[in-house]
């Protein structure tokens, strides 16, 4: 035993890390796909959630956000534990936490219990997603290293694409806890592998943890994605609803106030001055509201609207997995031939012009023409998504990988959380107003359909015929209504990232010589040296 420690905890020479630093970068992914997998996997178990635990509207948004809040409120607050005590520590802990609470998950007898299985397991995942990032910038170097971080970028998204495919594979032969339960066999096997192939790194600068600051965006992040989750259902302008928004911008500013006040802050604001950095994060952060929000109406669309059994629903969501692997392992060569800048924008508009795709019918209900958008819609995230992650990652120095890597992480998770939110109220809004405004519909039977389609769907099974005919039309219309209306919200912020990208984010990356300068100078003087670099 006392040997088996030593294999495994050993510090790696430089040579044995550089030999390895594929194998690594494999356990890394296989890591980083069990928690991009979780984002989505649930999506195509709600027909079953809503059928065996009795899930309402509202709280199918809680089941995907309470994982995203507390991954995206520990993320930076985790990626500097791992900077300061190791980040194999922190990614064994994290398997450990995950594969653990997945297991709770699945073992839930009621909603409640699942959504709080849920909210743990984000526990796990923020220790392991920006440990990934920060083990592999420290692994790789130059060329290599962007290379990597687009295959990184690449099982990200493609973790979070074909979540619903295992999702329904699963459930076309176990009952819905299985998504959760695949999680366990997946993390002891990277546990055990990753002791004895992951090398040991910190950073060597004594960083202190920010408590403050991380409950203070947990708690304000959670207020505001409450009141738009439960405004469509208690009325925006309700006390609850009202508190909530209260509440959670209130902590959201104290955040803010106590980051830029901190002699040691969870998220460096200084880090914003940097155009590279922050128009790559915003990016980030609008292209994943797209995607978690699109993806979570889709699935109800494809299974609940078009009566898609969950492999089939699975498979069509997962088509964003082919563009996936075909576009982002290739997105660093076509940045060194046409510049960061331009890439961006083409994998921008191409996600923007799907996003329309998704308000028809007509297109997404073919099989074959609904599985080509969402296979274009993945190339365009995978052109998008790898070379702002490397703007990230390359924009800060080594030894601050684990900070870096939880910020660009934590503008995916707040980005999807609140997507899911968002779009998710924008349809249950206009869901609600459609049927409670129907005429020539009995009371009874808008009493049924109003709480969710998939609520209505499992209402119509117990009444006769024609009554079941009529809640069902109206769900379904009420449905495709308000889902043209979200999709079209999220084709617009995607829009709004174009122009972020064109306005601010540079053609290209600095030198090193060039990095070393502005890191060199006054915090008062790096927004100056950075904008010189830009327009170069």
């Amino acid at each position: 035993m006392t040997g088996w420690f030593r294999a495994a905890y050993r510090d790696k020479t430089a040579e044995d890390v550089h030999s390895q630093r594929w194998l690594i970068l494999l356990i890394l992914c296989l890591c980083l796909t069990v928690t991009g997998i979780d984002n989505t996997i649930l999506n195509v178990a709600v027909p079953s959630i809503v059928r065996e635990l009795g899930a309402k509207g509202s709280q199918l948004q809680w089941l995907i956000d309470a994982y995203t809040i507390v991954f995206a409120g520990l993320l930076l607050t985790m990626g500097t534990l791992g900077d300061k005590y190791g980040r194999k520590l922190a990614m064994s802990m994290g398997l450990i936490f995950f594969g653990g609470f997945s297991l709770l998950a699945a073992l839930a007898q009621s909603s409640s219990e699942l959504i709080a299985a849920r909210a743990l397991m984000g526990l796990g995942g923020a220790l392991i997603f920006p440990t990934t990032l920060s083990i592999l910038t420290n692994t790789f170097n130059g060329a290599e290293r962007a290379k990597a971080i687009g295959i990184w970028a690449g099982v990200s998204g493609v973790g979070i694409a074909i979540g619903p495919l295992l999702g329904g594979l699963l459930l076309e032969h176990f009952w819905w806890g299985s998504v959760f339960l695949i999680n366990v066999p997946v993390c002891a096997t990277a546990l055990i592998v990753g002791q004895f192939v992951l090398p040991n790194s910190r950073d060597p600068a004594d960083h202190k943890l920010d408590i403050v600051g991380a409950m203070c965006s947990i708690i304000g992040l959670a207020g505001v994605l409450f009141a738009i989750i439960e405004a469509p259902d208690r009325g925006w302008g309700s006390g609850d609803v009202l508190a909530g928004f209260v509440v959670g911008f209130g902590f959201l500013a104290a955040f803010i106030w106590w980051e830029l006040r901190t002699a040691h802050p969870m998220l460096e604001l200084r880090f914003f001055r940097n155009p590279r950095f922050s128009a790559a994060s915003s990016t980030i952060m609008l292209v994943y509201f797209a995607l978690f929000g699109s993806t979570f109406l889709l699935t109800e669309y494809f299974q609940f609207v078009l009566g898609y059994s969950p492999l089939k629903s699975g498979a069509m969501t997962g088509a964003v997995a082919i563009g996936l692997i075909a576009a982002a392992p290739n997105a660093p060569r076509l940045v060194n031939r046409i510049g960061t800048k331009l890439v961006v924008v083409l994998g921008l508009s191409t996600l923007a012009a799907m996003l329309f795709c998704y308000t028809s019918n007509t297109l997404m209900s073919n099989t074959v023409t609904g599985w080509l958008v969402r296979m274009i819609y993945g190339a365009g995230l995978g052109l998008t998504v790898a070379p702002c992650t490397e703007s990230i990652m390359g924009s800060l120095p080594k030894e601050r990988a684990g900070v870096g890597s939880a910020v660009n992480d934590t503008t995916r998770q707040v980005g999807g959380a609140l997507g899911v939110a968002i779009l998710g109220s924008i349809l249950a809004a206009r869901y609600h107003s459609l049927v409670a405004g129907a005429s020539g519909v009995p009371a009874a039977v808008k009493a049924r359909a109003h709480d969710s389609i998939g609520k209505a769907i499992e209402a119509a099974k117990g009444t006769h015929a024609a009554t079941a005919r009529q809640i069902t039309t109206l769900a379904k219309h009420s449905f495709l209504s308000g889902s043209r209306m979200a999709y079209t919200a999220a084709a617009l912020v995607v829009c709004c990232a174009v122009f972020v990208t064109a306005k601010w984010l540079p053609a290209r990356a600095p030198s090193e010589d060039e990095l070393e300068k502005i890191a060199d100078q006054p915090i008062a003087l790096v927004e100056q040296g950075l904008a010189g670099v830009e327009l170069q």
